[in-house]
């Protein structure tokens, strides 16, 4: 007897799929995961958590920034960190484990200080921005690039048996440095020399905390980015605090305040076709002049130290790095030992201390950054060294597309 002739009705069973359940969610789109491209800061207990989560949810492109190495003290706290990893980078074992726990995910690992080493282009590249971060000044520097690219960014923070889970669209709602108060803003100077370089004396307290800890509050942050992913609401400019101990949940509505300077944003980026070794300064500023007029100035993304000069000596020297990352032995005479004066700046212009026959790199930018060729208050346009994408995101260039045209190639036709 045939099935069609069979008294009972044939039902047939459609394979599951790993995302079955998810897609059960009425505006659930596993596909728009799949393309999305996610920029994740800080690979330690929410950097593990969030991590872990992205890669089950399916999202298609991941980047993590951590310059650490993993110690012993930290497996406590690390799903995707074994006792044999210790003494490895975060970034790259996170970007390994990931891979392991999704195949369809794409995770590259960077190693590197994002305020020194991370261009802007990884900002304009990612989606939406999720950060496992212990420090304010990285949180300032995170929070003007995603203003500057009109990108959305989830904090993250955590200490014994509570945390906090924010979300900042500073280009249109409250920052992160709308929520700073005077002492956060002191405790920032303090680790700064009066020079404004980073002071090696100064240590990081280690901050009391559990793996309960990191995973709500790293479940929090990668919710509100998949709903964001979605457009569905969000924790828009607010803030949930949780206070484990007792179990309250607190949301707070946080005022964008309108003297704040961290909300400027870039109107448009336009890609150079070029990387920070392959045009000069000059060059840069003979385009900036031809697109804006005479007397166009180059806006550097941070303030670069250009030379350091003991007063004592008199022997001078070209620095060529960023000024963050100018440490303040460093800054001494090698001969002296003499504190040495540093001449630093984040403009570039005919006749000023920058040699204009240097490559952006060698004054210090980081690749696949973006600089911003001005002409007064009102005109300026904002250029992406685009050439650098390989280079920055490796296997994720590919997920990285301007519309476009490259105003180098405009220029040359």
């Amino acid at each position: 007897m045939s099935t069609l002739d069979s008294p009972f009705e044939t039902i047939r069973v459609l394979p599951e799929d790993r995302y079955d359940r998810q897609r059960l969610i009425p505006w659930w789109e596993q596909e728009r995961l799949a393309a999305a491209c996610v920029l994740v800061i800080g690979a330690g207990a929410l950097g593990n958590e969030i991590l872990k989560l992205l890669a089950l949810s399916g999202v298609g492109h991941v980047m993590i920034f951590d310059m650490d190495r993993i110690e012993v003290s930290n497996l406590s706290r690390t799903v995707l960190f074994k006792e044999t990893d210790a003494g490895a980078l975060k970034a790259e074992v996170a970007a390994e484990r990931v891979s392991e726990l999704s195949p369809q995910t794409i995770a590259v690992g960077r190693a590197q200080n994002i305020m020194h080493e991370l261009g802007l282009g990884a900002f304009l590249w990612a989606d939406v921005v999720i950060c496992g971060l212990d420090n304010r000044e990285a949180r300032m520097f995170v929070n003007t690039s995603c203003a500057r690219t009109k990108r959305t960014w989830i904090d993250g923070a955590i200490e014994g048996l509570s945390g906090i889970i924010r979300v900042f669209d500073p280009a249109r709602t409250a920052c992160y440095e709308c929520t700073m108060n005077e002492t956060d803003r002191k405790l920032v100077r303090d680790r700064l020399s009066c020079a404004m370089l980073a002071r090696d004396a100064i240590q990081q307290g280690h901050v009391p905390t559990t793996s309960v800890a990191a995973s709500f509050i790293a479940a929090l942050e990668v919710q509100e980015a998949i709903k964001y992913l979605h457009g569905q609401p969000t924790l828009d400019g607010e803030g949930i605090h949780v206070n484990g101990m007792w179990n309250d949940f607190t949301r707070v509505q946080y005022k964008r305040r309108d003297d704040c300077v961290a909300h400027d944003s870039f109107e448009q980026v336009l890609p150079l076709q070029r990387g920070v070794n392959d045009v000069t300064l000059a060059e840069l500023l003979d385009l900036a002049e031809t697109r804006l007029g005479k007397g166009a100035t180059l806006e550097l993304s941070r303030d670069v130290a250009t030379r350091l000069t003991c007063p004592v000596c008199e022997k001078s020297e070209r620095a060529g790095i960023v000024l963050g990352a100018l440490r303040e032995a460093a800054a001494r005479c090698s001969v002296c030992g003499t504190h040495r004066v540093v001449d630093f700046t984040g403009i570039v212009v005919r006749d000023g201390d920058i040699d204009l026959s240097l490559t952006p790199a060698e004054i210090g930018i980081p690749p696949f950054d973006i600089i911003v060729a001005r002409q007064g208050i009102d005109q300026q346009e904002a250029w992406l060294f685009d050439s650098d994408a390989d280079r920055c995101l490796g296997p994720l260039a590919s997920s990285f597309v301007m519309d476009q045209p490259s105003i180098l190639a405009q220029k040359e036709a």
